[in-house]
């Protein structure tokens, strides 16, 4: 289990620096590859994890600015703000998922365009 949260931190981290340099896809791969055992142990942080790794991917439809984006995006951030609530002070590694949905949270508002429904 100590390794599993080292991996979960790191992957935390590099997922952060990654959404920074705009690179979302190599984003949503650092994490996918950390969520992977969460998801096979059934940990409570498995659906915030997939949450942002769809975050992730949210963004990367905007910067390819595929066939019927808009509507890609809606949907697939659908996930992150369907878990973004288990972000909460009490849970493991608290500051760091704060952080990554701050993050995404501040990409919503920069591509308030698309996501007028969601941001206020």
């Amino acid at each position: 289990m100590l390794k599993m949260n080292h991996d979960l931190e790191g992957a935390l981290r590099e997922y952060m620096k990654l959404l920074d340099e705009e690179e979302y896809f190599e984003a949503h791969e650092v994490l996918e590859e950390a969520w992977h055992p969460l998801r096979l142990s059934s940990h409570p942080l498995s659906n915030l994890v997939k949450g942002l790794i769809n975050g992730a991917i949210t963004f990367e439809h905007i910067k390819r600015n595929r066939k019927n984006m808009p509507s890609k995006a809606q949907k697939v951030i659908a996930s992150y703000e369907r878990y973004k609530m288990m972000c909460t002070p009490d849970i493991e590694h608290a500051e760091l998922f704060a952080h990554a949905c701050a993050k995404i949270e501040s990409l919503k508002v920069k591509h308030k365009e698309v996501f007028d429904v969601l941001v206020s």
